[in-house]
């Protein structure tokens, strides 16, 4: 008898009938006969043709990777994962690694695709950086770090070079499913610490690098929202969203979803677990303004949130503010989570969001939609997080909210294949490829080449 191909080979097989590169990019837009009209005008975009192993390739391996959990599950849906229950038509269980995968299946919608590379304004390289450094930071080849990248680099200068050539990489993008700090291993680096040197490569200096994490001063990084698990197919799912957000009753003034806070050594999430361990000492004020819990705790220890949308939305629907700790780095997923809830974000340091995602997070704005505390203050100084969070007028919180629904379809990556409605209506990857394309243009200007 013979035996049925597995979910996951289905999966990866319709992904390299979709991907295949030698489709024309005339014919990549599966729905180009009913897109909303585009000024195509400086946003024409080539997809360079690159070989499957530096894509599609690389998922074959999904389930090899040691000291990672089996990552073919959230293959599903081109990279959303597989949905939260079956009858759910809007959330999946996703991964953030899987931003490459996502963003590579919404590139092939965008309707200002040229097969021209010399009519361009910019070139996508499609190519899975994230899933190619796992081999360097969990597998057999780690002590060669320093070689992630030297491969494609050598693929683009040698296949149709003139296409690199024409501007040096400047007008050159990808997308990078890891922080960028995992890419910047320095090259001289004896012994090899954590991450690659894709970024410490001078050949990729002048490409434009999108990852979930940049780093302040490399002027060609810039971070991109983590994907949530929210991803709706057509703007009445969205709407529906939205107002569920906006009626949701707030019972508890904070909330904090993470893990760690539990070592003896002073830092911003110690202070965080203690202060809402001790918060029923502050009950009384909390009463008064009408909360049944002062600050309220999701346990996400050892990543059992990470893949589980309901184990902490549901809590976010019900607080006013969403604690946003730094972790092992200043950003976090939990950021969207929270806006996508409509809960308030509260930042300790500028690099979780503010100096990070200006595309999506207006930086002047951020005092109308999030609160800062200066995380030495909390750690140093005993200054208390609910306190000040008590402090701030109910009409301005209530502002705060409204300024956060409107976010929401900033931060959110729609389905592929949505409906045209929800097509006029930009989300995360939208304003991405703006912000791109604008970054592009102006560093080719400083350099007075032409585009």
């Amino acid at each position: 008898m013979a035996l049925s191909p597995s979910p996951i080979t289905i999966s990866i097989i319709t992904l390299f009938l979709l991907f295949n590169p030698t489709t024309s990019q005339k014919t990549e837009n599966p729905k180009s006969t009913t897109q909303p009209q585009t000024n195509c005008e400086n946003r024409w975009i080539h997809i360079r043709k690159l070989p499957s192993i530096f894509n599609l390739d690389l998922l074959s391996n999904c389930s090899e990777y040691i000291f990672l959990d089996d990552l073919c599950p959230f293959l599903a849906n081109h990279g959303l994962g597989q949905k939260t229950h079956n009858r759910s038509h809007s959330w999946y269980r996703t991964d953030p690694a899987m931003l490459e995968l996502i963003f590579h299946r919404r590139m092939l919608e965008y309707p200002c695709l040229t097969e021209d590379p010399n009519t361009a304004n910019a070139v996508y390289l499609p190519y899975y950086a994230g899933f190619d450094a796992l081999r360097y930071l969990y597998g057999p080849e780690y002590n060669s770090s320093e070689e992630h990248g030297v491969q494609l680099f050598h693929f683009l200068q040698n296949d149709n070079p003139n296409i690199w050539n024409r501007f040096s990489g400047h007008d050159h993008f990808l997308v990078m499913a890891r922080p960028a700090w995992d890419f910047s291993q320095p090259l001289d680096t004896d012994p090899h610490l954590w991450g690659t040197s894709f970024l410490e490569l001078p050949q990729f200096f002048n490409v434009t690098a999108l990852t979930l994490e940049a780093r302040a001063w490399p002027w060609q990084e810039h971070a991109v929202p983590f994907p949530t698990s929210f991803h709706p197919p057509n703007f009445a799912l969205l709407d529906s969203w939205i107002q569920r957000v906006r009626r949701s009753k707030r019972y508890s003034l904070a909330l904090f979803a993470g893990g760690g806070g539990y070592s003896s050594t002073p830092n911003i999430r110690r202070s965080i677990r203690i202060e809402c361990d001790n918060s029923s000492s502050s009950s009384r004020n909390g009463n008064s303004l009408g909360y049944e819990k002062i600050c309220d705790t999701v346990d996400c220890s050892n990543g059992v949130c990470e893949h589980d949308p309901i184990r902490f939305m549901k809590p976010m629907l019900g607080a006013n503010f969403c604690l946003q700790p730094p972790g092992d780095t200043p950003t976090r997923r939990s950021t969207f989570d929270a806006i996508l809830a409509g809960c308030i974000p509260v930042f300790f340091e500028d690099l979780s969001a503010k100096s990070q995602y200006s595309w999506h997070l207006p930086e002047n704005e951020f005092e109308g939609f999030s609160v800062t505390i200066p995380k030495e203050d909390v750690v140093f100084k005993g200054l208390k997080i609910l306190d000040v969070l008590m402090r701030i007028p109910r009409a301005r919180v209530r502002r705060m909210r409204e300024k956060v629904l409107e976010l929401i379809p900033r931060v959110v990556y729609r389905k592929h294949n949505s409906s045209p409605e929800l097509r006029t209506k930009k989300d995360a990857f939208d304003l991405t490829i703006d912000g791109t394309l604008d970054k592009i243009r102006m560093r080719l200007q400083e350099l007075d080449l032409v585009v």
